[in-house]
């Protein structure tokens, strides 16, 4: 019976390693997207619970696990980093191709950093004189 237990304990802690493992190979937890609340909230009803969390986990490693044989493999786990960066660069293009002809031009790229690093700096600069100061630096990277 013992053994039983710890061999269930094993593969219960596998699929949780595993299906965060496909969860972070999606983009969707560590630093890529997150789901929304609503994509989560699969009864509508305005709440999170346990059970909508795990089915949620289920579903993503059902979707990482392209061969349906219960496993993710590292060609998976690849195959689903390339969709998932694909998608990125198509945003990236949209944003920063600003004269559509498919291709950002190094003025394009030095118009997307200046308005980002403007942003960023006005963000920080908690005492509005335009620039940063060291402690604010430090204070916005906090």
């Amino acid at each position: 019976m013992q053994a039983k237990a710890m061999i269930l304990g094993v593969v219960s802690a596998a699929m949780v390693v595993t299906v965060g493992a496909a969860a972070i190979a999606q983009g969707k937890y560590g630093h890529g997207q997150r789901p929304s609340f609503e994509e989560v909230d699969a009864n509508g009803d305005g709440k999170i619970t346990q059970d909508e969390m795990q089915a949620r986990a289920v579903a993503r490693f059902g979707e990482a696990d392209m061969d349906g044989d219960g496993a993710i493999s590292r060609d998976e786990m690849l195959a689903s980093a390339m969709v998932r960066s694909e998608k990125r660069v198509d945003r990236m293009m949209r944003r920063m191709d600003t004269d559509g002809d498919g291709k950002v031009s190094k003025a394009e790229m030095q118009q997307m950093r200046g308005k980002r690093m403007g942003r960023m700096i006005e963000r920080m600069d908690t005492d509005g004189d335009g620039v940063l100061s060291e402690e604010e630096f430090a204070q916005g990277h906090r």
